[in-house]
């Protein structure tokens, strides 16, 4: 009985998750944990890891968001302003407005999700670019901080006010449990839900989306709101961390974001990204941070570092989704 040839097509299928940026991403960083482990023993140890997950999460609470934003097509490069203008009026409405501090958490956080929404607002209804708008308002925000803070910093919070930064929680830094909630929440949002396919609808093809019936400036809005209000928390987090508020908080975190993001896998075109891939961008950068550092390696040396990892992921990224294209 004579074999029964496959189809060609059969002939070419592959394991689909080995394909993935993700999954490639994911094994450089376990060959670099092995590498940076045999070269300083205190690198993997559990104090260090979650020390690093510790001194990571407001960079990841902030990208989580970020990834959404980018899926679509666009940017926000107001965040780190926007956390240093959240964080000195957490302190300022706290010392001189005499907010209980509980109500200047709430109003720092609505500081942030307004910050967003202003974005969102002008991006969507007056049609500027992302882009734009982000950089005007990457300069408003930090004046704003600035002007509010007149160069004085807030300390002397109650002790209950550093649990969030300081302490730890069933033995891990009770930050991670926050980074990990809004993990789950934010993966299940975008692989499980209609709206994460609208993500992915408006970065493939925008004008087909809104043909297709999609509330694309509603998505818009509550995508910028909700990556200023991550802002918000995310310097609640820093604040609890450092035990005081300055203006100049959050400067550079924008960078550090989108590396973050774009590392992960997300294309700045739009239409693709994960919350995984972003996820695992996160823990390389940090990781790589600590392990150069760790074993001697100059602050100028681990930017050279990390910025090569990021041309090589980007190069990696462009051949995988070639060759998907050509399966």
């Amino acid at each position: 009985m004579s074999e029964i040839p496959l189809p060609q097509t059969a002939k070419r299928v592959a394991p689909w998750w080995l394909m993935r940026h993700e999954t490639m991403l994911a094994a450089i960083l376990i060959v670099a944990l092995i590498i940076l482990g045999f070269l300083n023993n205190r690198f993997l140890t559990v104090d260090n890891l979650l020390n690093q997950g510790r001194l990571t999460t407001e960079v990841g609470l902030i990208a989580l968001p970020m990834t959404f934003v980018i899926i679509t097509g666009g940017i926000d490069l107001s965040v780190g302003s926007t956390v240093g203008l959240c964080a000195i009026l957490l302190g300022y409405s706290w010392k001189n407005f005499d907010f209980p501090l509980p109500l200047a958490i709430a109003f720092s956080l609505l500081v942030g999700a307004a910050a967003g929404f202003l974005n969102g607002l002008v991006i969507t209804k007056v049609k500027v670019p992302p882009l734009i708008m982000t950089i005007a308002t990457l300069a408003l925000y930090r004046g704003l901080a600035e002007g509010v803070s007149q160069a004085h910093s807030v300390r002397g919070y109650p002790e209950w006010f550093y649990f969030i930064g300081q302490e730890n929680l069933f033995g891990v830094p009770a930050q991670l449990w926050l980074l990990l909630i809004a993990i789950i929440i934010s993966g299940v949002a975008l692989d499980r839900t209609t709206f994460g396919r609208t993500l992915y609808a408006i970065g493939n093809n925008e004008t087909a989306a809104r043909f297709s019936g999609l509330p694309v400036d509603r998505v818009k809005l509550i995508i910028y709101t909700l990556s200023g209000f991550m802002a918000g928390l995310s310097a609640f987090v820093l604040v609890s961390r450092v035990t005081t508020t300055r203006s100049d908080m959050g400067i550079g975190y924008e960078l550090d974001v989108i590396a973050t993001v774009v590392l992960g896998g997300s294309s700045i075109f739009g239409g693709v990204g994960t919350i995984w891939g972003t996820v695992v961008g996160l823990a390389m950068i940090q990781l790589l941070k600590d392990g150069l550092a760790l074993t001697g390696v100059k602050g100028d040396a681990t930017i050279v570092v990390i910025g090569a990892v990021l041309i090589l992921s980007t190069l990696v990224a462009s051949s995988l989704q070639r060759r998907r294209g050509g399966v």
